[in-house]
């Protein structure tokens, strides 16, 4: 799998060393060398992850990182930074990054690292949405252009799952592992759950289907006219 990275640092050698040593790795790597503008290429891109230094001009790291988070965008967040104490790296993962690696650092560890976040998406982002279908994550709730929607504790984590994964199937084993873990019913459950689901949206005619992928799994996506 090829991985896209976005590297945010004001830093012209390091970023340099980075992105070289990164392509020679196969892994394709972004450069942006102020906040504002590494904002602007996450809003334009999909990246697998983003490499975002702490101290950037014109926008600080904390607050890129605060509003990819607000904009529901749940890829994975590297913060790379000299500030090492307690109460600075309590500060990023409040503002919503994954991971955190203080310079200087050994280049083969942030390697290792970048491999490691792409494999998943962000547990970081509190909304996600796919068109008007919002889903609040602390809240537990969901709206279609803001009307509820009703759901379950299973069907949230139904939702969830197939909303992160939008456009993408889902294995029927990726879904029963995201609601039940590795106590899992038998496989009826879990059609009786995604049929709950499809009514529910339904109700709000959502333009959204959960299309069924024969011996595969599950697909969120628009409806076609």
């Amino acid at each position: 799998m090829s991985i896209n990275v976005l590297l945010v640092e004001d830093d012209i050698d390091l970023a340099s060393t980075v992105v070289d040593y990164l392509e020679i790795e196969g892994i394709s790597c972004d450069h942006a060398a102020n906040g504002v503008q590494g904002l602007s290429l996450i809003e334009a891109n999909h990246y697998q992850v983003i490499l975002l230094d702490l101290n950037l001009p014109r926008l600080d790291g904390l607050s890129v990182c605060q509003k990819v988070r607000a904009s529901s965008d749940d890829t994975p967040i590297l913060m790379l930074t000299a500030r090492d104490s307690l109460k600075d790296k309590v500060a990023g993962f409040d503002a919503g990054t994954d991971d955190y690696l203080v310079k200087p650092f050994e280049i083969e560890e942030l390697l290792v690292r970048i491999i490691s976040l792409s494999k998943r998406r962000s547990g970081q982002a509190s909304t996600l949405n796919v068109g008007d279908l919002i889903l609040q994550l602390k809240a537990c709730t969901a709206t279609y252009a803001g009307e509820p929607v009703k759901l379950t504790p299973i069907t949230f984590k139904l939702l969830e799952k197939l909303m992160r994964e939008a456009s993408k199937p889902v294995t029927r084993e990726l879904l029963m592992q995201a609601i039940w873990g590795e106590d899992q019913p038998d496989s009826n459950s879990l059609k009786v759950h995604i049929h709950h689901l499809r009514k529910q949206l339904d109700k709000v005619n959502a333009s959204l289907s959960i299309d069924t992928k024969a011996g595969f799994g599950f697909v969120l996506r628009k409806k076609t006219s």
